[in-house]
């Protein structure tokens, strides 16, 4: 899926559970940047196009192991003995850009290294992901003008 359509789903999901997180600015922060973080094995995407993360793009292939839930538990769990206040918001981030993407016709590898998809029917970039998107979106404003104002 397409980047915005990452992003209207997490800030669906933060909407939902803002209101029981203490450092609400570190959990939003934290939670968009980590959905964002999957695709880093990509050069197409946002964070994949920064010479930073060109040299991880040798090393593995795009919705491989950086888009597992196998992958996205590891680091979790690292976080949670490290810097416990963020990895909550990693996880959520993290697992919502693998749930969506598994929701497309190439589908993810959930358990990696088992090689079995996960996949589905919406194709990146179409119509029925489009509409998907402004769905999503149309959301995320009843949301905040129902919760906030």
């Amino acid at each position: 899926m397409l980047l915005r359509t990452h992003l209207a789903l997490v800030v669906l999901v933060i909407l939902l559970f803002l209101k029981n997180v203490d450092n609400k600015l570190l959990f939003v922060f934290i939670t968009l940047v980590a959905t964002m973080l999957p695709d880093i094995d990509t050069g197409f995407s946002t964070l994949g196009k920064h010479k930073s993360f060109k040299f991880l793009q040798f090393f593995v292939r795009h919705r491989g192991v950086i888009h597992s839930f196998t992958f996205c538990i590891i680091i979790s769990l690292i976080l949670a003995v490290f810097l416990p206040k963020i990895s909550f918001a990693f996880f959520l981030g993290y697992s919502v850009h693998l749930f969506v993407d598994s929701l497309t016709k190439e589908g993810i590898m959930p358990f990696w290294p088992y090689k079995k998809k996960s996949s589905w029917h919406f194709k990146t970039g179409s119509l029925t992901e489009t509409s998907l998107f402004f769905v999503l979106v149309l959301v995320d404003i009843l949301l905040i003008v129902f919760k906030f104002f």
